[in-house]
């Protein structure tokens, strides 16, 4: 059975098992563009991404035997979680060796959906050798996150769910780890529509498949900081790198800055929660990364993002953009000093967040306090209108 019939079998048995998740159009990103874009939400699949498509698909292809030995996979979260919600439903016993660093929310949700985790490396990668090693130590099964045909094939049915709710569509953005995702679209898509343009979209600190087309060899990465941790992977899959090679038409690169600005705007203005790697493909629109044709459509593969870290994208993109200021200033340490200073913030209508006083700091003067102020402006002119009125009254201000 060749790539395009699993898919077509994947999508029939998966039809009672997961979500046909929503096309969205994207007025804004089409505003912007010129182009209309649409958003392929698979951050509403059923475990919060594209990933329990393959994993169910894969383990339903087991033979008894084969289920009976129990499975072993190993994930940054979203395998880890599709692989423990279909095994669960499979009735498998599951064990996932995850990165050390990894989401601590990704860790509970997969145990909550009843999978066993093992800890294990800094990296996806570390964590795929561990697996392994104990694959050939128990006799568990292996589950690839994205080398392996069931695994493809399963993916791929949202190529065939995008062909039928976008008959026109003319382009399709795609996040690239390992390549599973990706090499499921393009099998689908170019079968049966051949002239959509299939892009992938990695981030510049883990290039891996960008490179391995480009250069024609692989070559490992040994960076480790990413906010994109559902594609951080060091070296492409073997089957993946060979389909992509042949079926995908380009590859771009984003940065982690630019994957921020995406996770913040679809939080925003589309009011979605999605996690880094799900939303390489909008920053690549948004960062004109890629040249867009027609209909285009951007998946977005997952929403499992950690709330700490969305508090902390949240905090920076507002600062950035010139929405969110924190400054210090002297003021002497008598009654109203503060008042005075208030009243000027309050004057030109910017919003006061927070204040700390410090009156111990030793290189103040005697008789000064030290005053922190964390204010919410309208823009970056708003700001600057605050600074300079503060400091056309005498005070000494230091952005932070």
């Amino acid at each position: 059975m060749d790539l395009t019939e699993k898919i077509k079998k994947a999508r029939v048995l998966l039809s009672s098992i997961i979500h046909i998740t929503p096309l969205q159009y994207s007025y804004t990103l089409s505003e912007w563009t010129s182009h209309p874009i649409y958003l392929k939400c698979e951050n509403f699949q059923k475990t919060g991404a594209f990933k329990v498509r393959g994993a169910y698909f894969k383990l339903s292809q087991l033979s008894d035997t084969e289920k009976e030995k129990g499975v072993i996979a190993c994930s940054a979260g979203n395998h880890a979680q599709g692989v423990a919600y279909a095994a669960s439903k499979l009735g498998i016993e599951a064990t996932v060796v995850m990165p050390e660093f990894a989401s601590i929310s990704k860790i509970e949700a997969t145990k909550g959906y009843g999978g066993k985790v093992l800890l294990h490396g800094r990296t996806f990668d570390e964590a795929q050798e561990k697996a392994l090693e104990v694959s050939r130590e128990t006799g568990k099964i292996f589950i690839s996150p994205y080398d392996d045909l069931d695994v493809i094939a399963g993916q791929g049915t949202i190529g065939l769910e995008v062909l039928e709710q976008l008959p026109e569509v003319d382009m399709i953005i795609v996040p690239i780890g390992g390549g599973g995702l990706i090499s499921g679209i393009a099998s689908a898509i170019k079968t049966i529509k051949p002239e959509v343009k299939v892009v992938g979209v990695q981030t510049k600190s883990f290039p891996s498949m960008y490179n391995a087309i480009a250069k024609g060899k692989v070559e490992l990465e040994t960076s480790y900081e990413t906010i994109a941790d559902g594609i951080a992977v060091k070296k492409p899959g073997k089957l993946t790198l060979e389909i992509i090679s042949e079926l995908v038409d380009d590859i771009v690169l984003v940065e982690e800055e630019e994957i921020a600005s995406a996770i913040l705007f679809l939080l925003e203005r589309c009011k979605m929660i999605v996690e880094g790697a799900g939303a390489v493909g909008i920053a690549a629109i948004m960062y004109n990364k890629v040249l867009l044709k027609g209909n285009a459509v951007a998946i977005l593969s997952g929403g499992n993002i950690d709330v700490n870290l969305i508090s902390t994208i949240i905090e920076r993109g507002l600062t950035k953009s010139g929405r969110r200021l924190r400054f210090i200033t002297t003021i002497p340490d008598r009654p109203g000093e503060l008042n005075k200073l208030l009243s000027i913030i309050a004057y030109v209508k910017a919003n006061i967040i927070s204040i700390h006083h410090e009156r111990l700091n030793p290189i103040l003067p005697i008789g000064s306090v030290e005053v922190e102020i964390s204010i919410e402006t309208r823009s970056k002119e708003h700001s600057e209108e605050v600074i300079s009125s503060i400091m056309s009254s005498g005070y000494k201000v230091s952005i932070i």
